[in-house]
């Protein structure tokens, strides 16, 4: 077979080509509005011109101390300035960020920063006891084999600086100081190859050991540009950061609001009442959330809120699939809600249910629940697919037909960090295998059914716990709820429903709110989905928002198999 040959033998050039990096969004936005507020925090402000400079001088700081290609940074720190910083200044020294979820505890986090070999660790005042015991994890698992990292403490000026005091008797320096020993006018580097490494996440570990992600720029820069597309983004947009920086380098955020010449405003904790206060206050124009904060936000008490909005408001929401009634009440409150998913592996959201005109016309229900589905692929993602597991091929779009979401593309991740096993199995066949279960439309829209791990299957009947759990938010005395399989002696699993409830009903007799809850769910289900058991209580977290199912299966476990019923 002859080789394809190209029209021409034109070569490429310095003046033709260069290798994709989102880092070029942040000279470019200093260039063009260099005056522009690019930082907000409390007290704290910076122009584009300013945040550019300091962005440089860390990438210099961080060169004096031998970080260089190949080197890892890690920084511990919530959604604060030089957590947004970071994702610029280190890749300008060539290293790679290391954003680490502040939640985690410290031996999770003593073996990410071994696994990935940080040579710096930059914390945030408030979470630098929790890094000095990662850090005699991670010495005591060396055997003596231990090169301990630079550690610098960052100050937030909004809070008791009395954390700093302590950090740094310890002997780590200062953010601010450890920035003034760079060069401000540094002569950055960008990648020769946009393969380079920028950024390493870590999976949640929540079987075995947390899996490392590795991102390259060209997949950054992709979805940089892709988020502003899909969510038709404008020039100087204002965005409040309520999504943790340290998730999937927030969902590429962090470098599209560079592009846009966007205004950043850091959230160092998220509540109802702040994310009120800076849309009323800040002028807040968008912002991202898992499905957890905006449940939050609708059924925040009439004191905390600030109502009717000045101005629509956009959300973009991903992490789990948002029950129906949620997006329904977010609109009926102003804010237009996009719906999107995706995983570390893929850089963040990387499909979209995007809205089509014709759905105006329907009924609220009708389209929150159509709303609620994940959609087609980003712009910048090349090939998204509901496959058989059995054999590989695509299921057919009829909205029945349960198989697994793959994905192909630029947006995916270069793979995990020294896993060649995971690795192998994730690409098997020339896709990454997402592991969550899912139908197609006959519109091409995607929707999750479940993970695979979380179907639960009674009586050879196999059970979306999703689609439970989006009835059950119809019932008005719930908050929030998650449906796992409980152990069944008749049916070997049935459903079991761990419940939040609205907290004006935390008094309510629970037993007759339980039998009202199976009441309602026998009017709106089919029979063999209606959950058996129903437990109320807070339910365990990510830091990203995501409802802990491995703990409620475990818990659900540990009650004992529920004994043989008429149901």
């Amino acid at each position: 077979m002859a080789s394809e040959r190209d029209i021409d033998d034109l070569p490429r050039n310095k003046a033709n080509y260069t290798a994709l990096t989102p880092l070029w969004f942040l000279e470019r936005a200093a260039t063009v509005f260099p005056n522009r507020k690019s930082l907000i925090h409390g007290s704290v402000e910076y122009t584009w011109h300013q945040t550019y400079r300091r962005c440089r001088q860390l990438a210099s700081a961080l060169t004096k101390n031998s970080v260089t290609f190949g080197s890892t940074v890690a920084v511990i720190a919530p959604n604060v300035p030089a957590m947004y910083e970071a994702h610029f200044g280190i890749p300008m020294s060539g290293a790679v960020i290391n954003a680490v979820n502040v939640r985690l505890n410290a031996q999770t986090i003593a073996f990410l920063l071994g696994h990935g070999s940080a040579s710096i660790v930059m914390v945030d005042q408030e979470y630098f006891p929790l890094a000095e015991e990662a850090l005699k994890v991670w010495e005591s698992n060396s055997k003596g084999n231990f090169n301990a990292p630079l550690l610098i403490v960052i100050a937030d000026k909004n809070c008791d600086p009395t954390p700093v005091q302590y950090a740094l008797e310890k002997g780590p320096i200062e953010y601010e100081k450890f920035v003034e020993t760079g060069d401000p006018d540094f002569t950055w580097k960008a990648p020769e190859d946009e393969w380079q490494t920028i950024a390493l996440g870590y999976t949640s570990g929540t079987t075995a050991s947390p899996k490392g992600v590795v991102l390259h720029h060209r997949g950054a820069y992709i979805m940089a540009m892709s988020n502003a597309v899909i969510w038709s983004m404008p020039e100087g947009a204002v965005y409040l950061w309520t999504l943790p920086l340290f998730h999937c380098n927030g969902w590429c955020f962090v470098w599209t609001l560079a592009a846009i010449c966007g205004t950043n405003i850091c959230l160092r904790q998220v509540t109802a009442k702040a994310v009120y206060s800076a849309i009323a206050h800040l002028g807040v124009t968008h912002f991202s959330a898992a499905p957890v904060v905006l449940n939050t936000i609708v059924n925040a008490p009439k004191e905390e809120t600030i109502l009717p909005l000045p101005r629509l408001v956009h959300v973009s929401t991903a992490g789990a699939s948002p029950p129906p009634s949620v997006l329904a009440a977010m609109s009926q409150r102003g804010f237009r809600v996009l719906h999107t998913y995706g995983l570390s592996e893929t850089y963040g959201p990387s499909t979209l249910c995007t809205w089509k005109p014709e759905w105006d016309l329907l009924p609220l229900d009708i389209q929150a629940r159509l709303q609620a589905r994940q959609g087609v692929r980003y712009v910048g993602l090349e090939h998204l697919d509901v496959v058989s597991t059995n054999d590989m091929k695509p299921v057919p779009a009829d909205g029945k037909t349960i198989g697994e979401i793959v994905f192909r593309g630029n947006i995916v991740m270069k793979g995990y960090l020294k896993n060649p096993k995971a690795n192998e199995e994730a690409f098997a066949g020339g896709w990454y295998h997402s592991g969550d279960l899912a139908v197609k439309h006959p519109d091409g829209y995607i929707e999750i059914k479940d993970r695979s791990k979380d179907i639960i299957i009674s009586g050879g009947e196999n059970i979306s716990s999703v689609e439970v759990e989006n009835i059950l938010y119809l019932h008005p005395a719930i908050l929030e709820v998650s449906v796992v399989a409980r152990p069944d002696a008749q049916w070997g699993e049935s459903p079991c429903a761990f419940v939040t409830l609205k907290p004006d009903l935390k008094d309510t007799d629970q037993r007759k709110l339980a039998d009202d809850i199976i009441n309602f769910s026998r009017s709106k289900m089919p029979k063999f989905w209606v959950p058996k058991s129903v437990v109320f209580g807070p339910l365990p977290k990510t830091a990203t928002g995501k409802i802990q199912k491995h703990l409620l299966r475990t818990k659900a476990k540990e009650m004992g198999p529920m004994k043989k019923s008429r149901l």
